[in-house]
């Protein structure tokens, strides 16, 4: 399709238009995170590293850090045995059903949070505390792995339908058994897809505050929880600036990787 000069100039100003609207603000946070102004007056009066050495002293900070790679990593844990299993399940068998499966993983990632937040709470009332298990570290997990689950699905989903099944089958010809042929050859194709879909799906679940809401228990804090705790103390507003910059640097590392790890692989014909 060729555009003119004009149309091509407007579909330029409306793309920087929109990338200012989500990075901006994000800009704005990094540099009050060394504002020396508490009251984040705009300019900045000048810069300072104390926010960010008060931020590593606070121990409720480091808690609810600590929390949150923990519910992090077993969410990951959780969604990736769940998720793979699914996607080898549709993409390498036919049964009654099959394509409803996509629909039922893929929901929970399509729900408000408010609504999937509500409902593993009943559910988790229900279910849970007549055993004596109560809310924690535990279903803020299992809350997390509904939606984790999606990011590993989709990226095992689709190397499976890229790569084919030619080479497990000529695997098998050679007389491997299911198991070798699993770890010498299907595990490989599937790495990098995997670990991409891991990667997004720690980034979900460090980052989830609607979902954790109902299913953390009293002494289960979160770092985005904390965050939103002291957002509007005084006295906590130079450390949530730090935190809240650390996130928005950090959260870049796994997106990128997991784009670099989701396109680097060619299909196998």
């Amino acid at each position: 399709m060729t555009l003119s000069p004009a149309a091509r100039i407007a579909l330029r100003a409306v793309m920087i238009l929109g990338l200012a609207v989500i990075y901006v603000p994000l800009l704005v946070v990094l540099i009050n995170s060394v504002n020396a102004d508490r009251a984040f007056g705009w300019p900045p009066a000048g810069l300072t590293g104390r926010w960010w050495t008060q931020a590593m002293d606070n121990a409720g900070a480091r808690r609810a850090v600590l929390t949150s790679l923990k519910a992090g990593f077993g969410a990951t844990a959780a969604a990736l045995v769940l998720g793979t299993m699914a996607a080898f399940a549709v993409a390498r068998y036919r049964f009654f059903g099959r394509e409803a499966i996509s629909l039922v993983v893929v929901l929970p990632i399509a729900l408000p949070g408010i609504v999937t937040g509500i409902a593993l709470s009943n559910a988790f009332q229900v279910v849970l505390k007549p055993l004596g298990i109560g809310l924690g570290l535990f279903t803020v997990i299992v809350g997390h792995a509904t939606f984790c689950v999606v990011t590993i699905y989709n990226n095992v989903l689709a190397r499976l339908r890229r790569t084919g099944t030619s080479l497990e089958e000529a695997s098998a010809d050679l007389g491997a058994d299911g198991l070798q042929t699993f770890w010498y050859v299907t595990l490989p194709a599937l790495r990098s897809a995997m670990l991409a879909g891991g990667l997004l799906s720690f980034a979900l679940s460090f980052d989830e505050i609607i979902v954790t809401t109902f299913t953390a228990g009293p002494g289960t804090e979160t770092l985005p929880i904390w965050i939103f705790n002291n957002l509007f103390r005084p006295n906590q507003a130079p450390v949530v600036n730090v935190l809240a910059a650390a996130l928005i640097v950090l959260s870049v590392i796994p997106i990128w990787l997991a784009q670099r790890l989701s396109s680097g692989t060619r299909a196998v014909p």
